[in-house]
Formats: C-alpha cells, structure tokens, sequence
C-alpha cells in the first residue's frame, strides 16, 4: 500500500529532489554540504531516514533521523501540549479601589495559591461611580499586585479596561503538567524516604535484640 503524505509533511528520501544539501547526521554532527545521491547513500546504510528539515535554506538542510519515532515523538509533544492547555483554568481574584489590608492579603494568598497549582489568575478592579475617572488608581493596585505574586507568575496581560472594570492576567511560571511532575516526584522521595526510615529501624532493632541476648 502506498504511503500517504500530507502537505505539512517534511520531504524524505527520494522526495527530496535537489541536487546537493547540507547534511546533518543522526547525532546531530554537521557532516557539510553534499550532493542528495550521497546523502540518501548514508541514510540507507544507516538503516534510517533522510528528513529535509529546512526546506528554505541554500543548500536545503536534511538530516539522517528515524522518522518514525520522530513523527511519533512530534505527536506526543502536541498532543501533551494541547492537554496542559486544555487543563489550565483561568481563576478569578475581585478588588476594590478601596480595598482593605487584611482582605488584600486573603486575595493574594488566593491567588498564589491558583498559580502554584498552574492556573492563570485574572485580577479585577471593580470601580465604583466615580471611581471610573481615577484609572492610574487601577493601575497602581494591579501593578503592586504583579509583584506580589511575581514568585509564582508574571503578567500575561497588561492592566486594561474592560466596561466599567479594570482587568490584568497572571500566568504561572509551571503548567499543571509540570507541577504535577514535581508533586510526584516529591511523592516518590517521600515514599523512599519513609522506606529507608523503616528498614533503618527494623536493623536497629535487630542490632538491638541481638545485644539483650
């Protein structure tokens, strides 16, 4: 059955019809610029592929490369890409212009807490009546904001007015996936961890035993 491509595939092997390129080799070592019937020569010694990787170079750039894994590996890393994206939540952190300390602080620890989790976090001022004419007010809470929370995230989005509010985006310097990562790792260190304190012990013990004999 003959295989089939799709226009954004990169051209490989015999498909690749110029008449010299710029070779790289499967570890990534600059091999220069040859003519293709060498290239495809090497490639198939090798028992691997040759990928043109920059179509639009002089002399195009190809490399000698599994392309199937690579096709498999490029899959993964979209599809992983695409699930973080679908996964992070956009929360919501509310101020007043006139905002109290002590309620600043609970707002704050909030939101700290969403971006250690990977969620952005919208901050927004609801202005009241007259409120609406002083926006350099807005400004300068959302930008205090942005540095209290500069640990966990840095700002997408600058302040900006949206109706009668004024709103600013957070996003957290880890995706979930990267924090769920950590967490596990940590899991498994403490799980080793409490492991080695257990059969510590038990050989303590023993030892202990042994002695009262």
């Amino acid at each position: 059955m003959k295989e089939e491509f799709r226009i954004s595939d990169p051209r490989t092997n015999e498909r690749i019809r110029v008449n010299e390129v710029r070779l790289v080799g499967p570890n990534g070592e600059q091999v220069g610029v040859v003519a293709i019937q060498v290239a495809q020569r090497l490639a198939q010694e090798a028992d691997l592929d040759l990928v043109e990787v920059s179509p639009n170079s002089k002399p195009p750039v190809v490399k000698i490369m599994d392309y199937g894994k690579y096709k498999y590996e490029a899959a993964q890393k979209a599809k992983e890409a695409r699930r973080n994206q679908a996964n992070t939540i956009l929360k919501e952190v509310r101020f007043r212009l006139k905002i109290e300390a002590h309620d600043y602080t609970t707002k704050l620890k909030r939101a700290e807490g969403f971006l250690k989790t990977g969620d952005k976090v919208k901050a927004m001022i609801l202005f009241r009546g007259r409120e609406q004419s002083r926006p350099e007010l807005g400004v300068r809470l959302l930008k205090r904001f942005a540095e209290d929370v500069a640990e966990f995230g840095d700002v997408e989005s600058s302040p900006r007015i949206d109706g009668r509010n004024m709103v600013m985006v957070i996003a957290p310097h880890k995706n979930k996936s990267e924090v769920k990562t950590e967490q596990n790792a940590q899991r498994a260190a403490h799980k080793q961890a409490v492991r080695e304190a257990r059969s510590t012990a038990g050989a303590s013990a023993s030892t202990a035993a042994e002695h009262a004999e």
